[in-house]
């Protein structure tokens, strides 16, 4: 099934969405490819803004990382300013942290 415009707009990092910066809280909504956390609250599921293979980028500002279970695969701990990169799996509902 082909992406449509406006999904691919949601993600694209090329996009002119400027970073969405969001108070961490254990349920993430992000609506732009890069989200930058305000808080430091673990993240424990994510709203996926499209459904179909997609990354997010997320700017922790703090060290409470993200927590398996919901639809996180893998439990990882942030460090604070530095991006985590997340691959959300259709088959499986799950997002992946890489690396």
């Amino acid at each position: 099934m082909p992406i449509t415009a406006s999904d691919w707009a949601t993600l694209n990092p090329t996009n002119n969405s400027a970073a969405g910066n969001v108070a961490s809280a254990a349920t993430l909504a992000p609506t732009t490819f890069l989200t930058v956390l305000t808080g430091n609250v673990a993240i424990t599921s994510i709203t996926p803004p499209v459904q179909h293979t997609h990354m997010l980028c997320i700017v922790f500002a703090g060290t409470a990382g993200i927590t398996a279970g919901n639809n996180i695969a893998n439990t990882k701990a942030s460090i604070a300013a530095e991006a985590m990169l997340l691959v959300f799996n259709p088959n499986t509902q799950k997002y992946h942290a890489v690396g």
